[in-house]
């Protein structure tokens, strides 16, 4: 990552008004914060090396960072020429950040500190029946007992980061629709600030856990790549030159409901052939319920005492690692199926890593060789000869993971102190 367009603040000169002067130090502060999160750690002068800005500048901003706490010296760095430097690094004193997942059927929670150290988390199920209401309140719950926990105290609480399954209006925080929660127009942002006031912000939870590979996950280092994510539904996220692809009001990578199959299967947004209805968990149990009934001889069947409705997609996976032939083809014919829009996506794109997340990732040992064999033959050759597809880092943990990362990347970003 280069950092060579930074601006120091000594050399700005003195046409600069006063609010462009703020600016440009909130500017530089968050080119040094983000230079020490890449290169976990450097001296004075290597950050001065790294990111182009003035040794003064430097000095003075991390004389800042050290006394708000969000950097911290370490070992003693020898200098033949002179008195011994010592190294910088990110502090994970800087403050504790909270990250909530709110899916279908679960609620995530995670404490981390400024460096995303996990020191608390919860998960519990949530019941679809339960009204908005219900869960909004769980959540506001869970988060204050995370806050309350033992290992955030001392630690300045920074913000609360939530994902949600379904379109967020970035500027507000609301959650225009979210399908598979059947939720509509639910202003989160405005319910949790005030409940806990803190800075609260939401994202669609397969960008959230884009942005959290990128930072701590598969996607470290890599600027364009994309996040795929299935569970009830499938979700995207893509980065394009290191920062989340929204749009213009926050609503893009909703690549889920592509229309791949006109007149097919019946999608939770109310229409019918989405992407999602083909390469989903649910769509791999409708391919095995089928073939069972039909008749073929599995071992899942034994699992669930031949009541096939019960089997799980946890159930294909085992029946998979061994050797099942219906969870294999089941598997393989849903990869055959992403492996289709991986193509689209590559060809639209042109991503460097492609990396599967949710239920995907589970299975991805048995769905990576038909997505690869398809992708390779219904992209462009040139476009996909340098992607790399791979699993998540994070696992089920990637949208509360990303969650927390909205409330770094705010503060890295764009830091609030001072």
């Amino acid at each position: 990552m280069s950092f060579s367009l930074a601006l120091g603040y000594s050399d700005v000169g003195k046409a600069l008004t006063t609010a462009d002067q703020v600016w440009v130090r909130r500017k530089n502060r968050s080119v040094v914060l983000e230079c020490l999160r890449t290169h976990t750690t450097l001296s004075r002068a290597g950050l001065a090396a790294k990111t182009g800005l003035n040794p003064s500048t430097v000095s003075s901003i991390v004389t800042e960072l050290l006394q708000e706490g969000l950097v911290r010296e370490t070992d003693l760095l020898p200098s033949p020429n002179g008195r011994p430097g010592r190294l910088l690094e990110l502090s994970p004193d800087g403050g504790s950040a909270i990250g909530i997942e709110i899916n279908v059927d679960y609620l995530s929670v995670m404490l981390t500190d400024f460096c995303a150290n996990i020191l608390w988390r919860c998960r519990v199920p949530s019941d679809p029946q339960d009204s908005q209401e219900a869960i909004l309140l769980k959540s506001i719950q869970l988060v204050r007992e995370g806050l309350a926990a033992e290992p955030a105290q001392g630690l300045r609480p920074l913000g609360i980061g939530v994902g949600v399954p379904g379109l967020v209006e970035m500027h507000t925080g609301e959650l225009k629709l979210a399908p598979n929660l059947k939720w509509q127009g639910v202003p989160i942002r405005a319910i949790l600030s005030t409940a806990v006031d803190l800075p609260v912000f939401v994202e669609n939870e397969a960008n959230a856990a884009a942005l959290g590979e990128y930072y701590f996950g598969a996607a470290r280092g890599v600027e364009n790549f994309i996040y795929l994510s299935a569970g009830i539904g499938l979700g995207g996220g893509i980065l394009i030159g290191g920062k989340l692809f929204r749009g213009s009001q926050g609503f893009a990578s909703e690549v889920g409901h592509m229309l791949v199959q006109p007149g097919g299967e019946l999608c939770g947004c109310g229409r019918r052939g989405c992407w999602e209805t083909l390469v989903g968990p649910q769509a791999v149990l409708r391919r095995v319920q089928k073939t069972l009934r039909e008749g073929a001889r599995s071992s899942m069947g034994a699992m669930v005492a031949g009541d096939f409705l019960r089997i799980t997609f946890e159930n294909v996976v085992q029946a998979a690692t061994e050797d099942d032939p219906v969870a294999l083809q089941a598997l393989d014919e849903v990869g055959t199926y992403l492996g289709v829009g991986v193509a689209n996506l590559i060809n639209i794109f042109n991503p460097e890593l492609i990396v599967l997340g949710g239920a995907l990732n589970l299975a991805s040992p048995f769905l990576l060789p038909a997505i690869e064999r398809t992708a390779q033959v219904d992209s462009l050759l040139p476009a996909y000869e340098p992607v790399r597809i791979v699993p998540s880092f994070h696992g089920t943990d990637a949208c509360v993971m990303g969650a927390v990362t909205l409330v770094l990347d705010e503060i890295l970003r764009e830091p609030v102190f001072g």
